[in-house]
């Protein structure tokens, strides 16, 4: 038997609710025939292309709207790129994104902002490592370096991912 680890898994998908039968027909196969075509679940559309069928008791409980993401999923969205932001802002057109969501970066002296911080990586080799942070596009179209999130942002779940 082979030995099982346990997985956390957040990516992005497209799905749509359908059967079973109406997914396999999408795909251009056959239901088999031990499987109840009248199944009620979800179309699922990989970002790689691939696509297949989920029942819906497991697709619930494993992915929400990306209008609706708890904090937590935002950081994962941020993590893979994404720009996020809540429903409930009052100013129009902010979002964060983490500029570094690869990880640590080695950044040469004459791109880094601050004349301190620029005059440290010429002293230590003339790079930096510069680690992930979250920024934040605010409303009067500036982008605030290192921000921080408030208890209620933590704890609301009106988080969405900006397209």
């Amino acid at each position: 038997m082979p030995e099982y680890k346990k997985y956390i898994r957040c990516h992005v998908v497209k799905a749509t609710p359908m059967t079973r039968g109406e997914s396999y027909a999408l795909r251009g196969k056959a239901t088999p025939a031990n499987e109840n075509v009248g199944d009620e679940g979800y179309h699922v559309v990989y970002p790689d292309g691939y696509e297949s069928w989920c029942p819906k008791a497991q697709f619930e409980a494993a992915g929400r709207p990306i209008d609706g993401m708890t904090f937590g999923q935002a950081i994962e969205a941020m993590k893979q790129g994404m720009k996020v932001a809540r429903r409930g802002w009052n100013g129009k057109g902010m979002w964060l994104c983490v500029p570094l969501c690869n990880g640590p970066r080695e950044i040469p002296a004459t791109g880094i902002w601050g004349k301190p911080n620029a005059e440290y990586a010429e002293q230590n080799g003339g790079t930096v490592t510069v680690v992930p942070y979250v920024t934040m596009k605010a409303a009067d179209g500036t982008i605030v370096m290192g921000w921080l999130a408030s208890q209620t942002d933590m704890l609301s779940d009106d988080w969405c991912i900006v397209e």
